[in-house]
Order: C-alpha cells, then structure tokens, then sequence
C-alpha cells in the first residue's frame, strides 16, 4: 500500500477497502485495510495513528474498527476526528477499549487513557461538553464486558442496566473487563 492512500488516483482507490482496522496489532482483518505504526505486524499501512491528518480518503469507509487502541493514543479527541472524517455520512465506528475498573488498564505501561461507560458522549449532539471536537456521532450500542462466572453473569446486568450506579459505587469492588462502543458518524 502507499504511504499517502489519499492522494491516490480513482484506480488506485477503488482497490482500497471499504473497512478500516485501524491499531490492528496482530489482530489483521481480512476484509480490512490494516493500520499499524509497527511495520513487524504485516499492516498494509504503516502510520503511527498520533500522526494527523491520516493519510487515507475522507468519507471513504463505512466500517472503522479500534479494537485495544484508544487508550494508547496522545489524543482521544483528535482521534475520534479523524475516524469521523474517513468514516461515511452514517458510517460504524466499533472500539474496544479497557473499563477503567480493570487491572490491565493500569498494569499495561503503554495505557495513557482509562475510560468509562460515558467517554464518548463528549461526541453525541446532547452533550453540554461536546466542543472538544466538531465530529458528531450517535452511541448505537455500549456495554460493559465481564470475565465470565457466575457472580459475574449477575454483576454484568446490573451494570449495564445502572451503568452510573456500576461506575461509581460498585466497579472497583466488582470490576469490569473491556468496553464495545459502536458509534454511528452524524454528517
């Protein structure tokens, strides 16, 4: 792939794929256009995602996956800019990120963020706290992912159900594991 995809001519991006993995890591997405900062991991774009702009086409992609990568990044709002600019009017952005409740959101050295339930409502058109960034997208689906046991089955319903209540009374004693967020860009 080229280091600059959008300045690519309409050949060159019409054989550039419609879905973005963007910190794919060793998690490659076959139907993906993978971004990596670590040439080592095989992605078809070597970009390091602090770099902005990124060098791929506005408003090309319908799908954009984060997987593990928010929390890494210098600057969660700048990020979420970019996703909104590459991402299609009514295009998905699906991140996975730690709650901040688990013990691998601190232990991992490389984690500068730690996030809640709440995070990305800061890019919902009702937040009173929303200029930070211009993008603008709609929370289609949040949930707070456990470990799985039996308490954990309970702790889950009740935390997705009383997400405030989990996060201010109950997730250090009962802690999470990972957060999904899928975000719908508002154009």
């Amino acid at each position: 792939m080229h280091e600059a995809l959008g300045k690519t001519g309409t050949n060159e991006l019409a054989a550039v794929p419609r879905e973005l993995n963007l910190g794919c890591g060793l998690k490659r997405r076959e139907a993906c256009l993978n971004v990596d900062r670590a040439a080592p991991v095989g992605p078809d774009l070597v970009w390091d995602l602090n770099r902005y702009p990124y060098p791929l086409p506005k408003s090309r992609f319908r799908r954009i996956y984060a997987s593990d990568v928010v929390e890494h990044l210098e600057n969660v709002p700048d990020f979420i800019g970019n996703a909104h600019r590459l991402l299609v009017p009514d295009g998905l952005l699906e991140i996975t990120t730690p709650h901040f409740s688990c013990a691998n959101s601190y232990t991992n050295l490389t984690h500068r963020h730690h996030l809640g339930y709440f995070s990305f409502d800061y890019f919902t058109t009702d937040n009173e706290l929303n200029f930070y960034s211009d993008a603008r997208f709609e929370i289609m689906e949040r949930q707070i992912v456990f470990q799985q046991n039996l308490l954990n089955r309970f702790v889950r319903r009740l935390a997705n159900r009383h997400q405030s209540t989990y996060e201010q009374q109950f997730a250090w004693t009962f802690p999470a594991w990972f957060m999904i967020f899928r975000l719908r860009a508002v154009k």
